[in-house]
């Protein structure tokens, strides 16, 4: 995945809400346009249709990448390595996501509202973003997770 030129995603369910608001105010800062899947409050709803959309958005070229969250970022991550093409890795800190870009070249990260300090938030998206993918030994992996070599 090239450096993030057009839109982010963005989706939660209730529990990551707060942040995904954070995130939008900071994408937009720093020059990015955002595309918001939703949700739209702390009202509680499921997660998988909100995830699966802004996963779709990527894989279909829509968006250049994107960012879930929820409570943990556990089920959101599951829920967008549903949809083929799509590489989310959970994230707890700069260096989880700038190796997420830099060895499995991860269009989209998913984070956990309930689990990351909100000052730590901006800091774990922006190595994502800046991170570039490595390539060499990890591009034949990214191939065999594409091939469905685990199926």
């Amino acid at each position: 995945m090239e450096k993030a030129s057009g839109p982010i995603a963005v989706a939660s369910d209730h529990a990551g809400y707060r942040y995904k608001e954070m995130i939008k105010e900071a994408l937009q800062k720093w020059g990015y346009s955002v595309r918001d899947f939703g949700t739209s409050s702390e009202e509680r709803v499921d997660y998988p249709p909100y995830i699966r959309s802004a996963a779709l958005a990527v894989t279909k070229g829509e968006c250049d990448a994107g960012i879930v969250l929820g409570g943990s970022g556990n089920g959101e991550a599951i829920a967008a390595n549903k949809v083929r093409g799509v590489r989310c890795a959970v994230c707890w800190n700069t260096e989880s996501a700038r190796l997420a870009k830099e060895h499995n070249n991860a269009n989209l990260i998913a984070l956990g509202q309930r689990l990351l300090d909100a000052d730590r938030v901006p800091e774990i998206v922006w190595a994502w973003l800046e991170a570039s993918f490595q390539g060499g030994r990890h591009q034949k992996r990214i191939e065999q997770l594409e091939e469905g070599a685990f199926l």
